[in-house]
């Protein structure tokens, strides 16, 4: 997330272009992120899902702070490659264990909470970090044990990445879960499913699956494309790092809210028998999403733009956790940490698209880098209506695999 508060300094140090940030910033993550998420989720499938994430945590941590050794687009490229490499074990690990620890009536709400981490670490990356940031910025270069005379913007990373090291222990405060809802052989024993058997449960469930993936990936495209480049925005045209601050407040606050309403709504739903109820809330926020976050960005009027992103954010961060937990109530649990990468390859889809479209349309279609407003909303408002039809059309197909899988859990 830091790396869109720093887009000028390494801009002007590695001489690219808004082009090559958004391809550090998607590309260069996601290929690896996506590339390992499905052997880790097999991993996840079978042994320790505590263990593999103790392990990502400090490898992504230490190639965070890797980065601040970068002098050229392809070495951060290769950083950033690292990241994702850790972080590809997180997601189907996280997703399996929650969906252990709590009931389906229960689970977009858990998943919810889980999903505001993505919110917090925004939220305070624009707080604190464009803090840090501005005050980094005068600073002359600092030289440091072992390392060296760096760059002042490079010890950000070092900032960012050194205390994940210790958080990853603490990872190992956690009680890995008895696994559930597993499928089993005619004799009661618990299956061990070959690749091919998951290729076959996959197939069964394919309309679910790709309705709620592409939906998630679409609607993960807006977010990922305003954490990029909504600083750049209110650096070039209106030259104000207050704004941002505001911002990280709106996303700590309203994206927090609007999550746990989210999750709470869909759990409300299931309770009362409207199955279909994750792609529902999915498509209730993509378009309050995509209307507010147009209305934002066209008021001339810093404060009034303000004070409409709230209302986006809310609408953004509504389907993120009922959308995680939607796979994994249709899946038995020898598939959940597979079926959590592969929604996590088509998140990276928007990953990819939302990080990267922007600045191309700022290079190639503007040619004029302080048009980024105008990249921003036609990428976010196209893609959150995209992401309403994808959950709209796939209610009924959803709800027979969910029923489908009630029947397996009473077995």
């Amino acid at each position: 997330m830091i790396l869109g508060q720093l887009v000028a300094p390494i801009k002007r140090d590695l001489g690219i272009s808004d082009t090559s940030i958004g391809l550090l910033a998607g590309f260069y993550f996601a290929i690896f992120y996506t590339m390992l998420g499905f052997p880790m989720g097999m991993i996840a499938d079978r042994y320790s899902r505590r263990n593999l994430i103790a392990v990502g945590v400090f490898f992504w941590s230490l190639m965070t702070a890797v980065s601040s050794l970068a002098t050229s687009f392809f070495s951060l490229g290769f950083a950033r490659m690292g990241v994702g490499v850790g972080e590809a074990t997180l997601g189907p690990s996280a997703f399996s264990m929650i969906s252990d620890y709590f009931p389906k009536e229960r689970l977009g709400g858990a998943l919810s909470v889980y999903a505001m981490g993505i919110f917090i670490g925004s939220g305070l990356t624009m707080i604190a970090g464009g803090t840090v940031v501005s005050t980094v910025a005068d600073m002359p270069p600092v030289t440091l044990p072992l390392i060296g005379t760096i760059a002042a913007w490079r010890l950000i990373f070092l900032i960012v990445g050194l205390p994940g090291l210790l958080v990853a222990f603490l990872v190992f405060t956690i009680r890995e879960p008895i696994r559930r809802s597993l499928l089993r052989t005619s004799e009661g024993q618990v299956s061990r499913l070959t690749f091919q058997d998951i290729v076959g449960q996959l197939a069964l469930r394919k309309r679910s699956v790709i309705g709620v993936s592409l939906g998630l990936a679409t609607q993960a495209l807006c977010n990922y494309a305003i954490i990029i480049w909504i600083s750049p925005y209110f650096q070039r045209v209106h030259n104000s790092r207050q704004a941002i601050l505001v911002l990280g407040i709106l996303i700590l606050t309203a994206g927090i809210i609007g999550m746990y309403c989210g999750g709470r709504l869909c759990d409300y739903w299931l309770q009362r028998g409207i199955y279909e109820a994750p792609l529902k809330v999915g498509v209730l926020s993509t378009v309050g999403a995509g209307v507010f976050f147009g209305l934002s960005m066209n008021m001339p009027d810093l404060t009034l733009l303000l004070i409409l992103m709230a209302p986006a954010q809310f609408f953004l961060a509504m389907p993120v956790g009922s959308s995680y937990a939607a796979l994994q109530m249709i899946f038995p649990n020898q598939l959940r940490g597979f079926v959590s990468a592969l929604l996590l390859f088509t998140i990276n889809l928007g990953l990819l698209t939302g990080t990267f479209l922007p600045g191309y349309l700022n290079d190639r279609l503007f040619r004029d880098g302080n048009m980024v407003g105008y990249s921003l909303t036609l990428t976010v408002v196209l893609a959150s209506f995209l992401s309403a039809t994808f959950f709209r059309t796939s209610y009924r197909s959803y709800r027979k695999h969910f029923e489908q899988m009630q029947g397996l859990d009473q077995k």
